[in-house]
């Protein structure tokens, strides 16, 4: 069997990667480009899930199987996926403690002022008349409520918030006081002081934030994406924020990346950004890693339990 990767992990995983199947070919590249002599003998492609192409698909005509080791699988050619019906599985689930830690320190970072207090330590001023707030009590909406919204969830209630969750068909996920089905988004909007969408990018969900579902927050809300920018209609973001409809915007991930320099969302007052890392640490390529030899293992077996199988019809 003949796995190759369009990316090169350390040299600890490769090597753990090679003690562990020794029966498999493992081959590294920086792009597919390089690799494209091997692609027509690749049974398996293990990628980041932004440079499979349809060139490649056509290329890679004995492959079964890819391995995405991220979360996002929207920029896959699904139809023609599907119809080689070629084995799609990713990553998901390896970004709940770092996201949920990132997500604290948004929160965090609001209702402490720490940015108020980090330009007071720039001027030199000591000023401790500064409205300092608390979490504690404060609502919590979460906004495609799955893996990585449990997690947030079970931090939030630590700090004593109400935690609401929105998914698909409202069913019950840890960490949550209540869930919704997406539908009722618009009902509970009204009632969290913090919204937070970690929806992944799907046909459903893409341009969700509108106009109105801004305007249905309450005032002076706080609104944080670490999902997908695509969620978001950032005119109409910009326009809430300009407006005092929200207090505060905090923005790990963009329609367009990376963000344009002519981007007004640099420059505005009360948005933090961040370069969509909410889920990079050092411990990132070593839990993918274990999904992906779960995944080796199972396929040699010639089983059908495979961790994170992705729906081609439906997208994720």
């Amino acid at each position: 069997m003949e796995i190759l990767f369009s990316f090169k992990p350390g040299e600890d995983l490769r090597k753990r990667m090679e003690r562990k199947f020794p029966s498999i070919r493992f081959s590294y590249y920086e792009k597919w480009l390089d690799a494209w002599d091997k692609l027509p003998s690749a049974d398996a492609l293990v990628t980041y899930g932004d440079d499979i192409t349809e060139q490649v698909l056509d290329r890679a005509e004995k492959l079964q199987w890819i391995m995405v080791m991220s979360a996002g699988v929207e920029k896959l050619p699904h139809q023609s996926l599907d119809k080689r019906e070629i084995l799609v599985t990713n990553a998901r689930g390896i970004h709940r403690i770092p996201m949920a830690e990132m997500a604290m320190a948004y929160l965090l970072h609001h209702a402490k002022r720490l940015a108020v207090f980090h330009a007071q330590q720039e001027k030199r001023i000591w000023n401790r008349k500064v409205e300092i707030l608390e979490l504690y009590g404060k609502t919590l909406l979460v906004v495609g409520a799955g893996a990585i919204g449990s997690e947030i969830g079970k931090y939030a209630q630590a700090f004593g918030m109400k935690t609401i969750g929105i998914n698909r068909r409202g069913t019950d996920v840890t960490g949550f006081d209540e869930m919704k089905p997406m539908s009722h988004l618009m009902t509970v909007l009204p009632d969290a002081d913090y919204v937070l969408s970690v929806l992944p990018s799907t046909p459903a969900t893409r341009g969700i934030f509108t106009e109105e579902t801004f305007q249905n927050m309450k005032d002076g809300a706080v609104f944080i994406n670490m999902g997908r920018g695509d969620a978001v209609n950032e005119g109409a973001l910009l326009r809430a924020l300009k407006s005092g409809k929200l207090a505060a915007v905090y923005l790990d991930v963009f329609g367009e990346e990376p963000l344009p320099e002519n981007s007004p969302l640099w420059s505005e007052e009360n948005v933090w950004i961040t370069p969509h890392i909410s889920a990079t640490t050092a411990m990132y390529l070593p839990r993918a890693f274990e999904i992906f030899e779960e995944n080796l293992g199972e396929y040699l077996r010639g089983g059908k339990n495979f961790i994170n199988v992705i729906d081609l019809k439906r997208g994720y």
